[in-house]
């Protein structure tokens, strides 16, 4: 009998142990479930913030754009009135070129860069040849006029140019050949 006295008192403990162990688990279970609960809120209100600061970073520039290209409007309007009133064609050419200088500058601001073709070889990449003519010297095709300026912003091609190529002495004879 003694012994099963003494299975039932270390049965009882061990019952007391596995109760107090799962008290101890459902506690820090808890624990858990409430810091997930905060972080999960502290990431919703980090997304949030991250999505206005996005918005009103976008929202400052158009602002800043715009207010540098409405200086050009303004003064395509002043270029407009000077051709209306007759004065000479001068002041209208040197009203226009004023134009396009600030707006070339408002443009630049925001990081719009041309794409500098004419005397450069040919890049599918950055280049539309429009044109194609014959050339005499080897090596590279060679874009030898402009007639629609490429642009690229921050880095990334925003519009190709549209170029007349000069094509090598060689390529008639491959493309011959690939015929």
């Amino acid at each position: 009998m003694e012994t099963k006295s003494s299975q039932e008192r270390e049965s009882e403990q061990e019952v007391e142990a596995l109760k107090e162990e799962l008290a101890e688990q459902k506690k820090r279970s808890e624990e858990l479930l409430s810091q997930l609960k905060y972080t999960q809120a502290d990431l919703e209100n980090y997304r949030k913030r991250v999505d206005k600061e996005a918005r009103d970073a976008s929202e400052s520039l158009a602002r800043s754009l715009l207010s540098r290209l409405l200086v050009v409007q303004d003064e395509l309007d002043l270029a407009a009135k000077h051709a209306e009133d007759g004065e000479p064609g001068g002041a209208l050419k040197e009203g226009i070129a004023m134009v396009r200088s600030n707006l070339r500058s408002a443009l630049e601001s925001v990081g719009l860069e041309r794409i500098e073709a004419v005397g450069r070889p040919f890049d599918p990449t950055i280049h539309e040849a429009v044109e194609k003519v014959q050339g005499e010297s080897p090596g590279k095709d060679m874009v030898v006029e402009e007639v629609l300026p490429g642009f690229t912003f921050r880095g990334q091609l925003l519009r190709p140019s549209m170029v007349k190529v000069q094509l090598a002495s060689g390529t008639t004879k491959e493309e011959k050949e690939v015929e």
